[in-house]
């Protein structure tokens, strides 16, 4: 309960990776890029600043609804979650990584338009359930809005 919880909003930098682990839990992770600006009161003009990348995961449930989702790189994101700062060690050297466990992720209404879906949830989903809900998908983004199909079937 007493985690460092952020939101950030940001593009998507790289295509999103989904795998599903060895003990059968989905992951999604995605690299997502934030830029800030600043207004310049000399030149009177706004200045990006140094672009900060973060890798977002997503588990479960979210994991696969990203990926059932049209999330791309270069899309326009929100994103909510558990902040995580990671040391490691690489050429003798220690570095520091920030990530956010993802509670939910979605694509910046402000910047554009989306078209939501809701899943039925009833318990754990198995691999097979994960593939017909992606090929639901497809089928779905496939098929002609209702009206257009109404006036093909008049």
């Amino acid at each position: 309960m007493n985690e460092a919880h952020v939101t950030i909003i940001g593009w998507i930098a790289a295509e999103p990776y989904y795998a599903v682990t060895s003990n059968g839990t989905p992951l999604l992770s995605l690299r997502v890029g934030c830029t800030p600006r600043r207004y310049d009161r000399q030149t009177g003009q706004w200045q990006d600043v140094e672009t900060m990348f973060l890798t977002v995961n997503c588990w479960r449930g979210l994991a696969d609804n990203i990926n059932a989702s049209e999330f791309q790189r270069g899309h326009p994101v929100l994103v909510t979650g558990r902040l995580r700062i990671r040391q490691y060690e690489r050429d003798g050297q220690w570095r520091f990584s920030a990530e956010i466990e993802a509670t939910t992720l979605g694509h910046d209404l402000s910047r554009g338009t989306a078209d939501f879906r809701p899943v039925q949830r009833g318990g754990a989903l198995t691999d097979e359930d994960r593939q017909q809900a992606r090929e639901a998908a497809d089928q779905w983004a496939l098929a002609p809005p209702a009206e257009e199909e109404a006036k093909q079937a008049a």
